[in-house]
């Protein structure tokens, strides 16, 4: 098995996240609406924006030392 680096630990973040925020997403249209849904829908959110921008960094510091 791989070594699990902040890479892969932030594209099964991103994913996961995605996934999640598509969930809450079809809950609502399906209309289950929670007192929390929005809280949810925004922390996913927020987990998709802080993933992707670890991996940028990551990527941009391992092109800069190659």
């Amino acid at each position: 098995m791989a070594e699990w680096d902040i890479t892969t630990i932030c594209l099964v973040l991103v994913g996961c996240s995605i996934i999640a925020a598509g969930i809450i997403i079809a809950a609502m249209l399906l209309g289950y609406l929670h007192t929390l849904t929005p809280f949810l829908l925004f922390t996913a959110i927020v987990l998709v924006v802080l993933g992707s921008v670890v991996i940028l960094f990551v990527d941009q510091r391992s092109r800069n030392k190659a």
